[in-house]
């Protein structure tokens, strides 16, 4: 994990709590390695580990109900496991805020990730989820305040993509 990226972490994570989030429901992803770590350790936080995304949609908007705001963690190669859920969360007003760490863009070496990477928004939008995207770090923080208020303060489902630029790319020759 790069400084820059552990430095974004840091900065969503402290947004993520200033939010009144409880609960972050999340996939195992490397892009979201320290904001899973930050969440395990903070006893305010309730972590839960899912077997695929769309467990995910399900869980937020129990906590929803239950009082409680929450937040999905994914990669873009998850996005395709939601959409139906998504239907859901919409047609029940839920709100659902999603940070998905971008794959099959730059620097990628993985073509499986390429498909659903050049999607992601796309899809996203046509499932009436409100899409912030982020190429830089420093506007990462500022951009997932945005979102969550929009999210728990106006009822909508919005996901902010973080660019495979900020997050790095994988190289498995080293």
């Amino acid at each position: 994990m790069t400084k820059k990226q552990k430095n974004w972490s840091n900065d969503v994570f402290k947004i993520l709590k200033a939010a009144n989030v409880r609960q972050v429901a999340y996939v195992p992803d490397a892009g979201h390695s320290s904001l899973i770590k930050m969440a395990i350790a903070d006893n305010s936080i309730k972590p839960v580990l899912l077997t695929s995304e769309q467990e995910g949609v399900a869980v937020l908007s129990g906590a929803w109900l239950g009082g409680e705001a929450g937040t999905l963690l994914m990669q873009s190669s998850g996005v395709g496991n939601v959409i139906n859920m998504l239907g859901m969360a919409n047609e029940c007003r839920f709100p659902l805020l999603m940070l998905v760490t971008m794959r099959g863009e730059w620097g990628e070496f993985n073509p499986w990730q390429v498909p659903m990477g050049q999607a992601t928004e796309s899809v996203l939008t046509a499932a009436g989820v409100i899409v912030h995207r982020v190429d830089d770090a420093s506007e990462i923080a500022e951009t997932v305040e945005a979102a969550a208020k929009l999210s728990f303060e106006g009822g909508r489902m919005v996901a902010v993509l973080i660019g495979q630029r900020v997050v790095g790319f994988k190289d498995w020759k080293k």
